[in-house]
């Protein structure tokens, strides 16, 4: 088995290691409560006003888009961040890095949009969410043009907090200005992908007059390279649609928007509280990807948190539903319930698979794991959609998630342990 020294390192954290993340993790605790709060400012409001119809019309559009936006991805948010964390002292080699993403992405979502459009042309179902569907894809853009992997890797991230900030302020705005009836829901995929494309302008200017970096020209070979380099890690990111955003489009076509409307809203605030236990990973991914022997705190630190997170999740989801929405979205309280528990497994797939076997480069092993469990979630989401409605869509989440997190658990503790016994082989 090979082993990186780099990987084989003390224990020992160093005060500039320690002071990057301390302040980025300041940054993004900033960012986590923003993200938050207006959140929680506006799902009441738009719960009141759309109703469970046009949450469900978002949520079906939403689960569609996923599918794209995870193709435009491919990965490059961990493989690019490794890199660039691993050459952050060379800007011809960031710009390099950087280039052959940024135009591989725009092919990919010149490829998205191109299915998508054919999608909609030849499927009269789809044709129905014609407009919501291409004002949602809006986010694809903009999610290139503003690459948080970046500001991730090159562990900076008050650029990632301020633009953020000005731009989930903008989009609360509008949605109280122009959002005042049930047909006004397509001005929520609007607006979030406008605001999205506003910060990715601003985020390019800073990285090519701050950091130097230099754009530069498409070269087919570096940008075919950088799309297999990365395929594993695209393809451990999009299987798990098969079992997460599928539940949302298999719901849509049997149960309706109101059904989905349902599942949507029970899902929003576990969402909300999982990207505050993603944002302990994402400060510690750069670190880790320098120096993977800090992986024991940060696992401690993001599992005990995240079981804290989820018990009082379920413990309050009856008053979550009572104070954020109206009536009709009162069944929403057993998604809450059920989604509260996965929070837990899909943060250990996320501390053992992303945080610790992509970066030592077991990338194929998650994919397969990831492959062979979400295959499983797609089996069982038929019979359960069909049976149980929106319940049946949140328990084949739940469990595929569940079952995902312990495997990658276990897979990662014996590769944990065999580098273990090898580096005290080396110093013995």
């Amino acid at each position: 088995m090979k082993v990186n020294n780099r990987f084989l390192k003390s224990n020992h954290i160093s005060n500039s290691d320690r002071k990057s993340l301390v302040t980025n993790f300041g940054y993004l605790l900033f960012l986590r409560v923003v993200s938050y709060i207006f959140p929680l400012i506006t799902i009441p409001y738009l719960a009141r006003v759309i109703g469970v119809e046009g949450f469900g019309k978002i949520a079906f559009s939403a689960a569609i888009i996923v599918w794209f936006q995870t193709i435009s991805d491919w990965g490059f948010n961990f493989t690019g961040a490794r890199d660039i964390a691993r050459n952050k002292d060379d800007v011809n080699k960031m710009s390099e890095i950087f280039s052959s993403i940024l135009w591989a992405r725009c092919l990919l979502a010149i490829v998205s949009f191109m299915i998508l459009f054919l999608m909609i042309e030849t499927v009269s179902y789809f044709s129905d969410y014609k407009l919501i569907l291409l004002l949602t894809f809006l986010v694809i853009p903009g999610n290139i043009l503003f690459p948080e992997w970046f500001f991730q890797a090159v562990e900076d991230m008050k650029y990632i907090t301020y633009l953020s900030f000005i731009s989930k302020v903008i989009f609360t705005l509008l949605i109280f200005i122009f959002v005042t009836n049930k047909e006004d829901y397509i001005y929520q995929p609007l607006f979030f992908g406008v605001g999205y494309i506003f910060v990715g302008i601003f985020s390019m200017i800073i990285i090519i007059r701050k950091y130097k970096l230099k754009i530069l020209r498409p070269r087919y070979s570096r940008v075919i390279k950088s799309i297999s380099d990365s395929k594993d890690v695209f393809i451990n990111n999009i299987v798990p649609n098969l079992y997460n955003s599928f539940s949302h489009v298999l719901l849509g076509f049997y149960g309706g928007n109101s059904s989905n409307g349902i599942l949507d809203a029970g899902m929003k605030v576990p969402n909300i509280v999982q990207i505050f236990v993603n944002m302990i990973s994402r400060v510690f991914f750069p670190y880790l990807s320098r120096r993977i022997d800090g992986h024991e705190l940060y696992e401690k630190i993001n599992l005990i948190i995240s079981f804290i997170l989820s018990l009082t999740l379920y413990l309050l989801a009856e008053a979550i539903v009572g104070i954020l929405f109206t009536s009709e979205f009162y069944e929403a309280k057993i998604i809450i319930e059920i989604m509260s528990i996965s929070l837990f497994f899909l943060t250990m797939n996320s501390v053992y698979g992303t945080n610790y076997l992509i970066i030592i480069g077991r990338d194929k092993l998650l994919r397969n794991i990831t492959f062979f469990v979400s295959a499983f979630g797609f089996c069982i989401s038929f019979p359960l959609v069909f049976a149980y409605d929106y319940i049946g869509a949140a328990i084949t989440i739940a469990l595929t998630r569940s079952m995902l997190g312990l495997t990658v658990m276990i897979y990662a503790k014996k590769i944990k342990g065999k580098m273990e016994v090898l580096n005290v082989n080396c110093n013995s």
